[in-house]
């Protein structure tokens, strides 16, 4: 897990054809609006959210991101221990981003 700014995830995701943004913030916050070509799955689900990881394609980049940082943080290490070979945990998470947004459909 590499904790990046905004700045290294735009830039990086903008040249990576492996991008995948997981957003692993509540149903709550992610109603209040989202990073834009996000999928969601709430850290928050416990054995659910290892679950529906784990189903993921292991070899994806992932750029995961919170509220503030703790989760998404908490998130790429539980991946990276299930054998995630490349996760980004975004600093200051989505308070502090302020790159576009929308809401999930």
């Amino acid at each position: 897990m590499k904790n990046i700014t905004q700045e290294e995830w735009e830039a990086q995701i903008a040249k990576d054809d492996k991008a995948f943004i997981l957003d692993v913030r509540t149903q709550n916050e992610v109603d209040e609006g989202i990073i834009p070509n996000s999928h969601h799955i709430d850290i928050y689900e416990g054995q659910g959210f290892i679950d529906k990881v784990n189903e993921l394609d292991k070899s994806k980049h992932y750029y995961i991101y919170c509220r503030s940082g703790n989760r998404s943080g908490q998130a790429a290490q539980l991946m990276d221990q299930l054998g995630f070979e490349t996760t980004y945990n975004l600093l200051g998470g989505y308070m502090e981003w302020d790159g576009e947004t929308t809401f999930q459909e």
